[in-house]
Formats: structure tokens, sequence, C-alpha cells
């Protein structure tokens, strides 16, 4: 049977097309683009929700085999197929070039590993920019979880508090949001929303959501970790530190206490979106490299 295109639905949340995707995710293993990210980024409060049915899908006998998206935001496109319906991607990167166009500048992300994508890319015009999205990842053979917190500092999660406000307001500093003069951090009924669609759907362990505890009661670091064991594989994905408790172990304590937790349910390894030093200096290793490729005047 012919390998058919259709458009992911314009409906935004937990439909049927999102178990497809994600399914089909956790089948190609290791990408560019992760299961992890495809469940951040479905219920992120920055998804452009009207452009969520622009996303391209290819089936082989209602098989999803490849797909074209963009992650919250069209400018960025990744083109991911099974091995064997790789060929699909030329087909995947011309579509994008037409409809998954921002606002801005175009770009396709390709991995390093990937010498064929990268032929193809080139013979439509395309150029490999110094844009580069890195992974890290933590293996653990090689490094101890072992790590103090400081007098007066606790552990908990989105399980045992379920904190809304906490969350996001250690996510508004953490970020530099008030340092860069966005002003102090207001919440909503809108965000609190936001928080609930985001945590409380399929596929999110709220035992997996790691906060420090400050003395004063907020959270002062925070790490999200995503686990399938279908994936086999852990992603770390955000973490952030109260600018005022920085450089105090509180980051590092976090992250491990993430790593350790999904160790426990039998992660093989842990990747980061990243090439910040300090998922290096804690212990983790450079993985792979992905560059942005644009078509170039």
């Amino acid at each position: 049977m012919a390998i058919q295109f259709r458009n992911y639905t314009t409906e935004v949340g937990i439909t049927g097309d999102n178990f497809k995707v994600r399914s089909f995710l956790l089948q190609l293993g290791y990408s560019e683009f992760s299961y992890a990210r495809w469940d951040w980024m479905t219920t992120h409060s920055y998804l452009d929700k009207n452009a969520v049915g622009k996303i391209g899908l290819w089936e082989d006998e209602d098989r999803l085999v490849g797909i074209a998206t963009f992650d919250t935001r069209l400018g960025s496109t990744y083109c991911l197929a099974f091995p064997n319906y790789a060929y699909l991607k030329k087909d995947m990167l011309i579509y994008a070039k037409e409809h998954l166009t921002g606002s801005g500048e175009f770009g396709v992300v390709i991995s390093s590993n990937d010498l064929a994508f990268q032929d193809i890319a080139a013979s439509l015009g395309f150029t490999a920019t110094m844009d580069k999205e890195e992974d890290a990842i933590f293996y653990f053979d090689k490094t101890s979880v072992e790590y103090q917190l400081p007098n007066g500092f606790h552990i908990t999660t989105m399980k045992e508090t379920y904190d809304a406000y906490e969350y996001l307001r250690v996510l508004w500093k953490g970020f530099n949001h008030e340092l860069n003069g966005e002003g102090n951090f207001t919440f909503t009924d809108e965000k609190n929303q936001g928080v609930h669609a985001e945590m409380k759907r399929p596929n999110v362990d709220l035992n997996l959501k790691v906060a420090v505890v400050g003395p004063d009661g907020h959270f002062v670091s925070y790490c999200g970790m995503w686990y399938d064991e279908k994936a086999g594989f852990a992603v770390i994905e955000p973490v952030a530190t109260d600018p005022e408790y920085r450089r105090m172990g509180l980051g590092k304590a976090a992250v491990f206490e993430g790593i350790r937790r999904v160790g426990e349910l039998g992660a093989k390894n842990v990747l980061v979106g990243s090439s910040q030093q300090f998922y290096y200096s804690i212990g983790m290793r450079p993985f792979a490299v992905a560059s942005v490729w644009k078509l170039l005047a």
C-alpha cells in the first residue's frame, strides 16, 4: 500500500493523534526530537495552538512512519522517520518549507550523524549554519548521584506538594525573568490551569517533578524528569534555580534526585538538551549535536 500523507488534527491537547505521535517517537528511540520533547510541547503554554494542524504525518497502512513537526512555534522543523522510511525526508522537508515556516527564517534541525538527510537538504539548497542543538548524557556507571543539602532545605515533588504557584514562581525566577527586568512573578487562574494541563495528564509521573524547598517554604530549585520504560532513557526538562540560592548545590541536588528516581525505575541513561557548563560540571558528558540548516541568500 502506498504511503499516505495527512495533517495532524487541529484539536489541541491529548488526542488520538497525540498518542500516535508519542508511540512513534518511543519506537524511534533517541532522536533530535524525543518523546519527552513532544510531551513538553503539546501541553506547554507557549504552544502555537493555531499551528498544530500544520504538522505533517506520513502513514503506511495506518501506521505512522514519519513526521514533520515544529517545537511550540513555527520556524525550526524536525523531520523524523523510521530508518526504512528515511527516503521520505525529502518530501518532509519540501512540505515543511512550504507549510511550517514562521514569521522569521525557516530552518531544519539535522543530526550530525544523519549524512543522508544532510545530502537531501543540500540538494534542496539548504546550508548548515553555526546554530546548534546539543544533548548531554548521564551514565549511571560513571557518576555518583549522591548529594547533600544545606541545613534548612529539603526535597519534595509535585506529587507530595502539588503547588502550581511555587512551580511557576521558581521557573520565573530561575530563568532570570526578574533579573532581565520583566517584573515580579504574578499568578493567575489561567496560569494555574496551564500547570494543571501540563502536570495532570497521561504519561506524567509527578514523583519525577522534583523541587528543593528553602527555609521560607518556597521552591528554590526545580528539576523536571521524563521517563518512559518503552524508550529506556529519561530526559531532564526543565531545570531552574532562584538566583538568590545559586552556587549552593541546590540545582545539582534537584537533578541528582531526579536521576536517582528514574534510575530506580529502570532508566539506562539520562539526557538533557543542553551544552551548559552546569551539566558537564555535575558529571554529564557531551552526547550528540544537530545543526540548523537554512536557505541562505
